[in-house]
């Protein structure tokens, strides 16, 4: 993993973000106005979950570095503003999730996130 051409957006420190035990160098990833779609089994592709804005995104991210589970990052694949990656998460108990994101970059700052997650059930 490394730095995308051109921008400032670095794989290492996602995987930092991801990896990591609090949401503080993940959120440093998007940029002030950032949106994220989240789809998934209770939030479907015609009515996913959108937060928009760091305020929101941070949100999610306490409640998700709250809970009692690891997170890490499988791939990324940077390619001029968009960038792609795979998320692995096993919480204590066991349940495992996965998680795939597309990102738009702008300025080296993930601008919009669509996500897609399934877990064990």
């Amino acid at each position: 993993m490394g730095t995308a051409t051109g921008s400032a957006f670095d794989t290492e420190t996602l995987r930092r973000g991801i990896e990591g035990t609090t949401g503080n160098t993940l959120l440093s990833l998007y940029a002030d106005d950032a949106e994220i779609r989240i789809v998934d089994h209770h939030t479907q592709p015609s009515h996913p979950r959108v937060l928009h804005g760091r305020g929101e995104i941070a949100e999610l991210l306490d409640d998700i570095y709250r809970r009692d589970m690891t997170h890490k990052l499988d791939q990324c694949v940077v390619q001029g503003d968009h960038a792609a990656f795979t998320e692995s998460c096993q919480y204590g108990d066991g349940t495992r999730v996965l998680c795939e994101s597309m990102i738009t970059l702008r300025d080296g700052k993930i601008s919009r996130q669509i996500m897609i997650q399934a877990w064990d059930e």
